[in-house]
């Protein structure tokens, strides 16, 4: 194992995936000669030259259409698409494309292309370069979505997702580009499989990316008065553990889900009423959410941070469940 940035260990995941399959390509905008707008994609031009790491025309639906034929003539495209709010211009590729071949061509056909994209705030980019949108393509029939919480993580299912035969979106946060961790290079996550980050016997906290670590800190906090919360980082938002979220319910019979999206009509909102369906039972207290509020993200970096999901917002639903 090594230690390495969440930055670094997508680059190595693409790196190694290059490496290990002659399919594998990688185009985006400025991915090639400037190695991406956050150097995720630094040293690939030079590793595997120009015919399979490409720079592309400044148009969303141009490189998303392009992965989609890609795939379905054999190859297994890796693309990036420089801001998750972007990927409203790859909306058509993305869903009609490459999330219905499968279906429309009885099994015969399949995308196994990936999307890489990053959400979240915390840099003062403003409403367009800040959105997590990562609920509207759960939404969609055909498409994984994935949004690792850590580096080693990262690795594991970006590698996953290259060896997926179906579309992924693969989610990061910009914000957790710096962040450190062990990498074990030759582990594998399978995509769909939920992981404890943290045991604990009294609520379960369900969710997942750079709110994991929120989460984490307000089980630290809970802990010191004698609350032990359970985090489940759910890696797969589609498709999610339910086994996982489950079993844990039933250790706890109290949960919070909480993620940075929007709290309305969002992850937390399908993962809330699944639970209150199918394991009622299990449950001495309402499902609570918590996540943003329903308004753009804010420019201002005083009023980003009042808009931000913190640890203190997880800690105040957490007391209210064991209330």
């Amino acid at each position: 194992m090594a230690e390495m940035r969440y930055l670094q260990a997508i680059n190595q995941a693409m790196a190694d995936a290059l490496r290990a399959d002659e399919r594998v390509v990688v185009f985006g905008e400025d991915v090639a000669a400037a190695g991406g707008s956050f150097k995720a994609t630094r040293g690939l031009l030079d590793a595997f030259g120009p015919a399979r790491v490409l720079d592309t025309p400044i148009s969303e639906a141009t490189i998303a259409s392009a992965a989609v034929g890609a795939a379905m003539s054999g190859l297994k495209p890796v693309v990036e698409i420089m801001f998750m709010d972007f990927v409203t211009l790859a909306m058509d590729a993305l869903v009609n494309q490459a999330a219905k071949a499968r279906f429309m061509f009885g099994g015969r056909s399949s995308v196994p292309m990936v999307l890489r994209t990053p959400h979240g705030g915390g840099l003062s980019a403003g409403p367009q370069h800040s959105q997590c949108l990562e609920a509207w393509l759960a939404h969609v029939p055909g498409l994984k979505v994935l949004c690792p919480s850590n580096p080693n993580d990262a690795y594991a299912l970006l590698r996953a997702a290259i060896d997926d035969p179906d579309p992924v979106v693969f989610v990061e946060h910009k914000g957790m580009y710096a962040s450190k961790g062990e990498v074990d290079t030759t582990r594998r996550v399978a995509i769909g499989q939920a992981d404890v980050a943290r045991a604990g016997r009294d609520l379960t906290l369900v969710t997942y990316g750079a709110t994991v670590r929120t989460c984490l800190d307000a089980a630290a906090t809970l802990a010191a008065e004698g609350i032990e919360a359970e985090v489940i980082d759910l890696r797969s938002i589609q498709p999610w553990d339910e086994a996982a979220v489950f079993a844990s319910v039933a250790r706890t019979h109290r949960v919070v889900v909480v993620h940075e999206a929007v709290q309305a009509f969002g992850v937390g909102a399908e993962i809330a009423a699944r639970i209150a369906s199918d394991a009622f039972d299990e449950l001495d207290a309402p499902v609570l959410r918590v996540g943003a509020p329903f308004m753009p993200v804010p420019f201002a970096r005083s009023l980003e941070q009042g808009y931000f999901v913190t640890a203190d917002a997880v800690v105040a639903a957490a007391r209210r469940v064991m209330a």
